[in-house]
């Protein structure tokens, strides 16, 4: 047996993953790639089926920032060019999120730039989150506002908050290095906080960073320990005009062996596919589908992500259904439409470029 299965053996049969065994998984040679993800797969599919949980943010605030996380193009003295401005109006917020739950999303993540809220962000934030469960009273709700507070976490669950993200980021020993305007332990209170007011935890980490091998198994080790219930994994957007641009230690095999490397150390926990997959793992995004269950639908907080029917039909054409999706009766080829036009209505696109013709040929 390849020794990517018998860890998953004693995974499934209750052993956690050492960090060694993580260690392993991260340094695999490409010839193993594709046994780390089927054996990856069978703790995904033993713990979440065929379902892929569909994500959408909402950017209430952006840039402006004081903080000065190098990795963060709303960071202090930013010059990368981002769309900056205050706080949205509760309709704006409203029809946003309904496009995105329109879109096939069951959570929606309310994210605002800063270091933390003020009391008065806390009950704003509040009032447009009691307006969007009115309106839609099955959505989740996860809120992204910083560093909480005494009591402010316990504001957020009574207004009706499901989760708060709070991503640890990077390894503590790593930490340093990239932000100096907080420390990690303001990150680990603020998710000690959220868990102690019956929020659910979602605390993940930013890959390519500078870190090592060793601080990914570090960071992932963190986040097993703080039991967060869902764990989004970034890689790194080195946006021009950030401390990190020019940055690129990612390879689409790279983040692969790190999604898995997630799935080992936290077979139970929802991992999601975060900002930068279309950027890192291109093609292999319905790979990854296969260990992670989880993604963001559309755009992230300062970049574009490729068209939400793009992620729609990349979870259908990997064998997955939309968690919470209804049942649609299949087409007569076999495949299920999910909105939009489906490839059998669009046919073949006709070359109209390259040889006969003026237009630059597409190579």
């Amino acid at each position: 047996m390849a020794p990517y299965d018998r860890l998953a053996d004693h995974v499934l049969a209750g052993t956690p993953a050492e960090p060694d065994e993580a260690l392993g998984v991260l340094r695999s040679g490409d010839e193993d790639l594709l046994p780390v993800v089927s054996a990856a797969a069978r703790l995904r599919r033993a713990h979440f089926g065929n379902s892929v949980k569909v994500n959408y943010l909402v950017n209430l605030k952006s840039g402006l920032c004081a903080e000065d996380c190098s990795y963060c193009s709303q960071r202090l003295g930013s010059t990368a060019d981002i769309l900056r401005y205050t706080w949205l109006k509760p309709d704006e917020v409203i029809g946003q999120a309904t496009a995105g739950l329109r879109g096939g999303a069951s959570r929606v993540c309310l994210v605002a730039s800063g270091r933390g809220p003020t009391d008065r962000d806390v009950d704003r934030v509040a009032g447009m989150v009691g307006e969007l469960k009115q309106q839609h009273p099955d959505v989740e709700v996860c809120a992204c506002l910083g560093l909480l507070k005494e009591g402010q976490a316990e504001r957020l669950r009574e207004a009706g908050v499901d989760a708060y993200n709070h991503n640890l980021n990077t390894a503590e020993s790593h930490h340093d290095t990239i932000v100096t305007t907080h420390g990690w332990g303001d990150r680990v209170e603020t998710v000690e906080k959220v868990k102690s007011a019956g929020l659910s935890p979602c605390s993940g980490l930013i890959a390519g960073l500078g870190e090592s091998d060793e601080q990914l198994v570090e960071a992932m080790f963190a986040l097993r320990e703080l039991d967060s219930d869902s764990i989004p994994i970034n890689f790194l957007m080195p946006f021009d005009g950030t401390p990190l641009q020019g940055t690129w230690e990612l390879t689409p095999s790279r983040c692969l062996r790190i999604l898995a490397m997630a799935r080992f150390v936290c077979p139970d926990k929802e991992i999601r596919i975060a900002a930068g997959r279309e950027l890192h793992l291109r093609s292999l995004q319905g790979l990854a589908l296969h260990v992670a269950n989880s993604i963001f639908l559309g755009d992230y907080l300062t970049s574009e992500g490729q068209a939400a029917q793009a992620d729609l039909e990349l979870i259908r054409d990997n064998g997955f259904v939309v968690l919470g999706a209804q049942e649609v009766a299949p087409t007569s080829t076999g495949r299920t439409p999910q909105g939009g036009r489906s490839a059998e209505s669009q046919g073949p696109a006709v070359r109209r470029r390259g040889a006969g013709t003026r237009v630059a040929p597409n190579a």
